[in-house]
This record gives structure tokens, sequence and C-alpha cells, in this order.
């Protein structure tokens, strides 16, 4: 076969009909180009094979970033960024979605109706670092196999997201943190590879038990987490749903194989160590002792209206205040804010707002008056509405996981309203 015929074929890769030296003595139109032309197509495949490696090369290491939990509330959950190491440049740049700025007028309003705008922050990895490194909070890498047009489009992805005037976005606790906006940003690079191999799985947990397992350290911010959170903090997740806490995505990027068909983690390096204490186990609530105390104090009411009328008035005075105070939080939060998850929450009829109603009649108690008529038809209306509460959960109705504060509560209202209802102390 003559030499033309050669880059003939290979320059046109089968584009071009091929008309080689064949036996009719026929020859390719290149043959008459001259020397010129196929030393042009030579020039063109040589510079298109540089082109190809050069783009290859300069395709930047892409990891994911997760730093451990802290000691103050907000870093209970932990955080993460997306790093881009990009050839040329002087160092790592961290892609950091958790920022937002406390002097941004409104922010406290904002916060309040759930409706927080943190931004998408680049700066220098050794800069995102040192706050965590001067803390004891640990940070690992993740290197990700990903091919270099998708390295190369999420880092140009994330430097236009960066600007100033797309950097904002609404915060959820949820649905739209710090660690769902880096999930996101993957999922995209990978052309929604990632969702599709999470989010048919469930692992079994659900928001509150996730918030309820993190926040455990700080008994306050347990509490809270429980009473505040309604029936939709309570439905099982799918591991999609389940990476908006750092660790679990971590965990989950382990076990994704990309479109390669290589495992998406191609290394992992550990950059600080955790001084802190560790991320908690998870662990069920036990219902008998809630419902032994609720018991107990249920008794300790009856015993106490009999003898001493005045001193429990005044101890129903102070649990009233408190159930009427958290339950018209929970009321504004319904139908004052965009915190979903706090919505319809069954708590309200335990932790009734009407309890504020109670205060003037445990007052008069208190000052040796006999109770009024319609505080005892109150406290009557605050046990039934109490008992409500049993139904959803009997049924697994939209279930709210709240059978603790049921057995601890219920036993409470019942013993008052038994107490002033069936005599005047």
């Amino acid at each position: 076969m003559p030499i033309l015929e050669v880059v003939h074929s290979s320059a046109c890769g089968g584009l071009v009909h091929r008309r080689g030296a064949g036996l009719d003595g026929t020859f390719s139109p290149f043959h008459r180009q001259g020397p010129g032309f196929l030393l042009l197509v030579a020039l063109l495949l040589l510079f298109s094979g540089l082109a190809q490696a050069t783009s290859f090369m300069a395709a930047p290491r892409v990891g994911v970033l997760t730093m451990g939990p802290g000691e103050a509330f907000w870093e209970r959950f932990g955080h993460d960024a997306i790093v881009i190491d990009s050839p040329g440049q002087a160092g790592p740049i961290s892609y950091n979605f958790g920022y937002f700025d406390l002097d941004e007028p409104g922010f406290v309003g904002r916060f309040a109706k759930g409706e927080m705008r943190y931004m998408l922050v680049a700066l220098p990895l050794e800069q995102d670092l040192a706050y965590y490194r001067e803390v004891g909070r640990s940070a690992r890498v993740q290197w990700l196999n990903l091919a270099p047009a998708q390295a190369n489009a999420l880092a140009a992805a994330l430097a236009e997201n960066a600007k100033p005037e797309h950097a904002h976005y609404r915060y959820d606790y949820f649905t739209s943190n710090c660690t769902t906006r880096v999930r996101d940003a993957l999922d995209r690079a990978l052309g929604g590879t990632l969702h599709k191999q999470l989010e048919g799985r469930s692992s079994g947990d659900s928001w509150r038990s996730e918030s309820l397992r993190l926040a455990s350290p700080a008994a306050w911010m347990w509490l809270t987490f429980d009473v505040l959170l309604g029936p939709a903090a309570d439905r099982p997740l799918t591991r999609w749903e389940v990476d908006f806490i750092p660790r679990r995505l971590a965990d989950d990027l382990r076990n994704v194989i990309g479109n390669d068909g290589r495992p998406l983690v191609a290394a992992e390096v550990e950059l600080l160590p955790q001084r802190q204490a560790a991320e908690p186990a998870d662990h069920a609530i036990a219902l008998w002792p809630w419902l032994l105390a609720g018991v107990l104090l249920a008794g300790l009411v009856r015993a106490v209206g009999n003898r001493r009328p005045r001193s429990l008035a005044a101890a129903a005075l102070l649990f009233w205040l408190l159930c009427g105070l958290v339950g018209a939080v929970l009321a504004l939060a319904w139908l004052g804010t965009a915190h979903q998850a706090i919505w319809a929450n069954r708590n309200l009829l335990l932790f009734n707002p009407l309890c504020l109603l109670l205060l003037p009649g445990a007052w008069a108690v208190l000052r040796g008056r006999a109770a009024p008529r319609p505080f005892r038809r109150l406290l009557v209306a605050v046990c039934v509405l109490a008992a409500f509460t049993c139904l959803p959960l009997w049924l697994q109705v939209l279930p709210q996981r709240n059978g603790h504060w049921i057995a601890l509560l219920l036993p409470l209202h019942y013993a008052l309203a038994k107490v002033w209802t069936t005599r005047n102390p």
C-alpha cells in the first residue's frame, strides 16, 4: 500500500470516502495537492493532539473536604467544601457554601422566618483550614476520579457561582445547606449519576434522628430540636436526602461508581486530626423512663393538691407558663415561618398555648381564692386536647415521634384537671 494511502486514511478517520491506490491505478485527491498540503494536514493533526493533551493535563484535581463537629451549637453537624487544585494555581482553592453575614440588613428577621441567606466563598485551602486547626476539628479530603471535562466544568461552575452577584442562596437546615450544595454540584458535574445511585436506597434515618444524634452532647439543643420538629422530620430518608450531613455524604461517596466504571473516590487524605469529641453514635429514645416520670409527677400532683393546694398552684403556674410559651412559639413557627420541618407539630396539643389562659386561675388559687368555673372548664379542654396526640400515633397517620413527650405530659395534664375538677382546694 502506498504511503499516501496511510496518511489519507489516518487523517480522515473514515469521514471521507477512501480512494487509495487500487487495482485500477486511481489515487486519492490528496495525491494531487502535493507535499505542502500533506505537511499542513500533519501539522493540524499534531496541534489537535497537543490541544487534547493540554486539556487533559490542565484539568484540576477535585476533592470533597469534610470537617468534623465542633463544640459550638452551630458546629455540631460538621461542615464540608469542594477543593479545586488547578495546575499553575498558587494553591488549592476551597469553595465553601457555609458563610453568612451577621451584619447584613434584616439577617435576624430572615433567620427567624426561615429565609436565611448564606453564600459561597472561594478562598485558599490553607486559609479555610486555619480555623479548624486552631479549634481542633478534623479535616479530610476525598480526591475524586472525574473526567477532565467534568473537572473543568465543575471548576468553572464554582468560579461563576462564587461571584458576588451569584454567591447568595436561600438556606434550609435540611434541604439546602453547605452539604447539599456540595452534593448537588458534584451531581451536576457527573450528569446525575450521584443522585441516581443514592435516591433509591433508604437508610432508615430521619431529619429528627440525625438532628438529635448530633445535638445530643448539648442537652438544651437536643430538647429544642425534639420539641420543635414536627411530623415532616420523621419521614424515613433516602441516602440522597440523609446526605445533608457532611459525614454521611463522605461515607456515601466511597460507594459511588463514576461514569467511567471506576470508584468515584480515588484517594483520601487526612489533613487535620479530630481533637474535639467525635461525632456521637445514634441511640433510640426509651419510652419507659418518660412514662415513669410522668406517672410519678402525676401522683405527686394528686398528693400535693389534696394537702397543699397553694403550693400546687405555684408549681402549676410555672408549668402552664412554660407550656403556653413553648406552644406559642410552635404556633408562630407553623403559621408565620418557612421552617417546614416545624409545621403541624402535634406537640402543640401538649405544650398548649391555651395554658396561658390558665394563669389567672392559678394565681387566684395561689392567693387562697376558689378556682373560677371557666378555669376548670379550660383545664378539662387542655387535658382532652393533650389526649388527642395519641390518635395519629395510634393510627400511624403521618406519625410524629413524640410518644415520650405524651408519656411525660399527658399524665400531668390529667392529674391537674382531676385535682381542680373533683374538688375545690
